[in-house]
């Protein structure tokens, strides 16, 4: 089974996949292989799935400078899954310029706001790869609601301009997010918040100081933004009825930015493990059943790896399920020992392969068909000496994107595909990593 993230530079997680089953076709042409590229929350999420077979929905929004940009979302039944990066990513920024103070979430409300006009019963938000500070202010003005300043003027997008933040103004939020008259129910609307940081909206550990710097941030926009946040926080609670400190030393509160900061005070957001509620969605426990091997991997296997993002989510969840799991990545930064420790019975580098790390980057399709060839040599099915040749894919692609009648919801995963005719076994030898 082939689980893997993105390569970022590279490839997305579907082109990772289909190059290792390549090669792993060329060495072992009749093993069965699966494919469900995986993500942690981040950008990726709603590629990943659309591999598992939700419906690509288009829509029309701005980016974290208020550009015009189409970004496309996830549906499966009356699940809408919705990626943070495509609006208010760093990789939305035009020219990749960042802008610390002024970019906005304003587009990832938009994209809510379609999702709700659909119908749909569940958001499921993915939070990560940010390129905003906000405070999840654009994201409520996206959903209709108004951020005044004590002269009840509307204040301009971006982080910093809430520290001019003295109300809000609900009256225009989307009607599914307002309580139903007389009572603190809401329309059968759930909103789940996808992320896997733990950070406090405020402090040295909150999202401008951690996160504000990767943004563009220096020390004195950090300052601002922290203090204009905890302001934020202020009204916010106001407006919710929370107790502004409870409101911001939540553990996510900072996660994107505090992206999701007024979903939660507003509209009952609740915080789920990223990688685990990607896997859940896309089907990942049901199709592992039968695999003997599985194989995930990212751009970079560090110490950041075993915090949250998809290959230790993966391999938590196999090793649960009692099948090994071996990493593949262009850059392996972690020792032998912290690579078992992590659960993975061996690690794989393009660096290793390359000529240079700019090559491991530009070359990665044909590096990564060198591992699966390896890997499917060094896991031969069960009861043989080595590979068997007796069926080849020729030209088919050997990893095509899987196929869902049943489609998922974040409370129930999609059926299993058929079991494998002759699942493989592995060998456990660790070897250096990317």
């Amino acid at each position: 089974m082939l689980a893997p993230d993105k390569f970022k530079g590279s490839l997305d997680a579907a082109g990772v996949a289909s190059a290792l089953a390549a090669g792993i076709a060329e060495v072992a042409p009749d093993r069965e292989v699966r494919c469900c590229p995986v993500a942690d929350g981040g950008e990726g999420t709603v590629a990943a799935a659309l591999a598992a077979g939700w419906t690509p929905v288009p829509v029309s929004a701005t980016g974290p400078t208020g550009a015009p940009r189409t970004v496309t979302c996830a549906r499966s039944g009356t699940v809408a899954l919705v990626e943070l990066a495509a609006t208010s990513g760093l990789a939305a920024l035009p020219g990749g310029v960042p802008d610390p103070l002024g970019a906005g979430t304003e587009g990832l409300g938009t994209v809510l706001a379609h999702a709700l006009d659909a119908g749909v019963g569940e958001i499921v938000l993915g939070l990560g790869g940010s390129a905003t500070t906000d405070g999840g202010a654009g994201v409520l003005r996206g959903l209709g609601a108004r951020i005044l300043d004590a002269d009840g003027r509307d204040l301009p997008p971006g982080g910093a301009a809430l520290a001019r933040a003295d109300r809000l103004d609900l009256t225009g939020l989307h009607p599914r997010l307002r309580p139903v008259s007389g009572t603190a129910d809401r329309p059968g609307v759930r909103i789940v918040l996808a992320a896997d940081v733990d950070n406090p909206l405020l402090g040295p550990t909150g999202a401008a100081a951690v996160y504000g710097p990767q943004k563009g941030a220096g020390p004195d926009q950090v300052a601002v933004l922290d203090a204009a946040l905890a302001r934020w926080a202020t009204v916010l609670a106001a407006a919710s009825g929370h107790d502004p400190a409870a409101l911001a030393d939540a553990p996510g509160a900072g996660a994107a930015g505090g992206a999701g900061l007024g979903l939660t005070a507003l509209c009952g957001a609740t915080l789920r493990p990223g990688v685990g509620t990607v896997l859940e969605l896309t089907g990942f426990h049901a199709a592992l059943a039968g695999a003997a091997l599985v194989v995930t991997g990212e751009g970079r296997l560090d110490t950041q790896t075993l915090h949250g993002k998809a290959p230790a989510g993966v391999a938590a969840a196999a090793r649960a399920a009692g099948t090994p799991v071996v990493a593949v990545a262009g850059e392996v930064v972690l020792d032998a020992a912290a690579v078992r420790a992590a659960g993975f019975a061996a690690a794989h580098a393009l660096t290793d392969l390359a000529e240079d790390r700019t090559r491991a980057i530009t070359d990665a399709a044909r590096l990564l068909r060198r591992v699966g060839a390896r890997i499917a040599a060094d896991h031969p099915p069960p009861g043989s000496t080595g590979a068997s040749t007796t069926r080849s894919h020729g030209k088919e692609d050997p990893c095509p994107t899987r196929p869902s009648s049943t489609r998922p919801s974040s409370t129930s995963p999609p059926a299993p595909s058929a079991a494998p005719s002759s699942p493989p076994t592995t060998s456990s030898s660790p070897s250096a990593r990317t």
